[in-house]
């Protein structure tokens, strides 16, 4: 499934073509998926197939395409503080884009049913919070997987303002996804090949509309012996964060706040400059006649203007390579933003463990 976007060069270039097609419609959509790049959750080997809207598959692990990705996003309509949870939670990449949005404050959870996948997810979603410059610009709620079938969640389970299922639903199973929904809040997931948003209105109404055809697994029953109990999956507790855990969160917040004031630009994340493809004009020639027998067949033959034409030619193309070249050079300097929060809290008069502490130990 994909294919409705032309491939990109690099994950922004992908952005790009998402935006002008009108998957991507919002602001804080488009922010989430700049920060977290497409190809990082890739093996390596596969990542020059990252940025094309092609879904992709390598044993267990799986990622759907990104119209797709961008469809489910939009039609969540997140926002700040709510609960989510994402059944069939994959390589994290949606849940880490989601935990973007919902902040600090929100519930991201997630439900896998292979656990290489969640040990995937997991090393994806710690190469993130460690290594990448987006962890520092927004306020994140981080995902936590666990291992299990979406379909054997324990009918005691608390409920979620958002879910996602990220495998096809048969119509059978539709009622007890929306059990999981509270009330006023979304369920999107392909039914009966319709990517599907289920708003419920009430205690025992919903409201539904198609988004998009969509071509999914369906989602997978657990076999067990005749008579025997299913292993039901017990949904991770909603938790009250520590006084300390919240100290950090404003403290951050408002260094960041006040770096942000000092310096409106550094905490935007800079556009390198697109690069314009040189169209090619075509030698002109001059076409003389000769006789082969008695047949008069037309020859193309250069003459010295055409000569003198591509030498031209030949120049300006080099001229523009190389001012290309440089200006790539600049993109890059540019686009290696300083962490400014980072650098912020490394100038406080504060004890080295406490800083660690307020950088998420962070080594970069």
């Amino acid at each position: 499934m994909g294919g409705a976007v032309s491939a990109g060069e690099d994950n922004d270039d992908l952005i790009d073509n998402l935006k002008e097609a009108q998957y991507i419609r919002t602001d804080h959509v488009e922010q989430a998926f700049r920060a977290i790049d497409r190809g990082d959750y890739y093996l390596v080997g596969y990542r020059d197939n990252a940025y094309k809207d092609l879904a992709w598959k390598h044993g267990n692990i799986h990622l759907s395409a990104p119209c797709i990705y961008s469809e489910v996003m939009e039609a969540l309509k997140l926002q700040q503080g709510l609960s989510f949870l994402n059944l069939g939670s994959g390589t994290g990449y949606l849940s880490t884009m989601v935990g973007l949005i919902i902040g600090p404050f929100g519930v991201n959870h997630g439900v896998e049913l292979h656990r290489d996948v969640v040990d995937y997810a997991k090393e994806k979603l710690d190469d993130f919070i460690k290594n990448s410059d987006s962890f520092d610009k927004f306020e994140f709620c981080e995902p936590v997987f666990m291992v299990g079938n979406c379909l054997e969640i324990s009918s005691d389970s608390h409920q979620y303002d958002r879910i996602y299922c990220g495998a096809g639903v048969q119509k059978d199973h539709e009622n007890y996804m929306k059990i999981l929904l509270k009330v006023g809040g979304i369920l999107v997931m392909p039914i009966e090949d319709q990517l599907t948003q289920i708003t419920r209105t009430g205690q025992c109404s919903w409201e539904s509309k198609n988004i998009l055809a969509v071509s999914f697994a369906p989602l997978v029953q657990q076999n067990r012996a005749e008579g025997s109990k299913p292993d039901a999956v017990e949904l991770p507790p909603v938790t009250v964060r520590s006084l300390q855990d919240l100290s950090r969160i404003y403290i951050r917040r408002t260094l960041r706040d006040l770096t942000n004031q000092e310096s409106p630009d550094n905490g935007l994340v800079q556009r390198a400059p697109q690069k314009r493809k040189r169209r090619r004009c075509r030698r002109r020639r001059i076409n003389t006649y000769v006789f082969v027998g008695n047949q008069l067949i037309p020859q193309a033959v250069e003459s010295e203007e055409d000569e003198r034409i591509e030498e031209e030619q030949h120049k300006e193309e080099k001229e523009a390579q190389e001012k290309e070249e440089e200006r790539d050079i600049g993109s890059i300097e540019i686009l290696k933003a300083v962490n400014v929060l980072r650098d912020k809290i490394m100038t406080l008069p504060l004890p080295e463990s406490l800083k660690a502490y307020l950088l998420h130990y962070r080594e970069k």
